[in-house]
């Protein structure tokens, strides 16, 4: 029923799990040229070590049962299937605060900072720290499911995810956004300004430049560094952006596929030097990759990037400055950064926070930092 609520759990039948295994075990491997690793794509050395290992010893219940351990529920949304987290904090002067994940990742990536953020003080933390925590799928994501109709772009996301608070009860909450998660916290606020208490980025939208046009020779050097890394980095987002169906073929038949397409980004983006499993266990990637693979979502989660460009949102700018008090976490590994300067002339900028470490995916890789400025920014308010 339209605006029901129900509850959730992660279960993946048996012959889901034994087909994998089937078509893992007779995987066609491509070739190689000797001593490339990972210079034009996915390792072909790492990824068999991976894939035995996903064969072998991964143990999925276990990573159902951790996934369990949280709230989840499913409703619909705009006549698309939305799952989420909904973790109602102990103490009951939390604030709402909403977590939006991006591409390719899901709200697995915020499961460390779940409980310092909903019950901070059995962490360390103080009572007046705590949040009520919503978590969701983005459409066509995980346990969202596939999309089965166009149009899901970031603003209409947004605008979802203003009802789905709504109907939780918060009126008036806080945001934190990533890579995508970022447009549609970015795009809300621009929506229901008066409906967003904060917004914490970690990733600012692509492509923002000052009014003037003018760069100090700082930012003259870091949007070379940015177009530098395009020039190495976007095939994906050209991919997907245009022909997502093309791929979707590929990722929904071969989980070494998905495998080698989501493990090569996360070595890119995150800040491992190149060592991958230096800041993600083997589990906590193929959890994230088996998602994909058991809800079928591979080739609909790149359908966003197809959306956003028809709609013309996230790949450029939009006019007008956010309002909203925004605080900004600066992971040193993360994407296309821009400086504080040109940044406040299109968010109203509060906090600026240089990380120490950490890259793309920050509450995964380094889930004490961003819990850390998360309290700050909050309780600055």
């Amino acid at each position: 029923m339209y605006g029901e609520i129900t509850p959730f759990e992660v279960h993946v039948e048996d012959s889901v799990l034994d087909d994998l295994r089937q078509r893992l075990a007779s995987t066609r491997w491509p070739d190689q040229i000797p001593g490339s690793g990972w210079e034009r794509g996915a390792d072909g050395d790492y990824l068999r070590a991976l894939v035995d290992y996903w064969r072998d010893d991964f143990d999925w219940r276990a990573a159902e049962r951790v996934q369990n351990t949280w709230p989840q529920f499913l409703t619909t949304l705009d006549g698309a299937r939305v799952h989420f987290f909904h973790v109602r904090s102990p103490h009951p002067e939390a604030r709402p605060l909403m977590l939006t994940h991006g591409w390719p990742s899901t709200p697995l990536e915020f499961l460390k900072v779940i409980g310092p953020l909903t019950d901070p003080t059995a962490y360390g933390g103080r009572a007046e720290d705590a949040c009520h925590v919503v978590a969701p799928s983005l459409p066509g994501f995980g346990w969202s499911l596939p999309t089965t109709e166009s149009g899901w772009h970031p603003g209409r996301i947004a605008r979802a995810w203003l009802e789905l608070m709504a109907r939780l009860g918060y009126e008036r909450f806080a945001a934190h956004g990533t890579d995508w998660g970022s447009v549609v916290s970015t795009e809300m606020a621009r929506e229901a300004p008066e409906r967003l208490a904060g917004l914490h980025l970690a990733l600012l939208v692509s492509g923002l430049r000052p009014r003037d046009g003018v760069l100090t020779p700082e930012e003259e050097h870091q949007q070379q560094a940015n177009e530098a890394l395009r020039a190495s980095e976007l095939g994906y987002v050209m991919l997907q952006s245009t022909k997502p169906q093309t791929l979707s073929y590929a990722l929904a038949d071969s989980p070494v596929g998905q495998a080698a397409w989501i493990a090569e980004k996360l070595r890119s983006w995150t800040d491992c030097d190149g060592d991958l499993e230096s800041v993600l266990t083997k589990d906590e990637i193929l959890t994230s990759v088996t998602t994909f693979w058991a809800t079928g979502t591979g080739g609909s989660s790149g359908r966003l990037y197809h959306e956003a460009r028809l709609a013309a949102l996230g790949s450029t700018p939009r006019q007008g400055r956010i309002g909203v008090p925004t605080a900004v976490a600066l992971f040193p590994r993360e994407l296309y950064p821009t400086s504080r300067r040109i940044a406040s002339e299109h968010y109203n900028i509060v906090r600026w926070t240089p990380m120490a470490r950490g890259g793309h995916f920050g509450a995964w890789e380094q889930p004490e930092l961003l819990v850390a400025d998360l309290r700050a920014f909050l309780a600055g308010l």
